[in-house]
């Protein structure tokens, strides 16, 4: 054999592997395709109205985002509320913190109140919302207030009407 011949085989063999790469990916990608769900109409009972009592779509959506960590500005009170069992900070805390980090800068004070709900057992609600208290203060901290101008108050339970996800909350306020 010669070098020419050597140098065609070589040749042979990249050709060769390319259609067989070519020929397996052709194969994986039909048969991923075929492993999706096709898209079927769901059962006219599906659409029928919900049963008497039970929870719309839209009420469950509702729940499901009543359950999420947010926070609102009320009236200039800073309130934080938390999913069930959960001490995540909502995202938006540091800007609705705005106001109470410029409050203390004029020389206020920071009040933080932690609520819990009544489900479940006190103690473990209680110290739940001490450690969404201490979560709010270390957000404020870092924001650059000293920790001597931030109040921390004993955590309560909420016995007022409303949803638990109400219940769940830190405010802050400048005073």
């Amino acid at each position: 054999m010669s070098a020419e011949d050597d140098d065609n085989v070589g040749v042979v063999l990249g050709a060769l592997l390319a259609v067989i790469a070519v020929v397996v990916a052709v194969v994986a990608f039909v048969g991923i395709y075929k492993m999706k769900p096709a898209k079927v109409a769901p059962p006219a009972s599906a659409l029928a109205a919900p049963a008497a009592g039970a929870p719309s779509a839209a009420a469950a959506v509702a729940q499901g985002l009543a359950e999420a960590a947010s926070v609102k500005v009320v009236d200039g009170v800073v309130k934080f509320y938390f999913a069930s069992g959960k001490s995540d900070v909502a995202a938006g805390g540091n800007e609705a913190l705005a106001t109470v980090v410029s409050g203390v800068a004029a020389g206020k004070r920071a009040v933080i109140s932690g609520f819990h709900d009544a489900t479940g057992d006190p103690a473990k609600n209680a110290e739940l919302a001490k450690q969404r208290a201490f979560k709010v203060r270390d957000a404020l901290t870092a924001l650059g207030v000293a920790a001597d101008k931030i109040d921390l108050k004993k955590p309560e339970q909420m016995l007022a009407s409303g949803s638990d996800s109400e219940a769940r909350r830190v405010e802050v306020a400048v005073q």
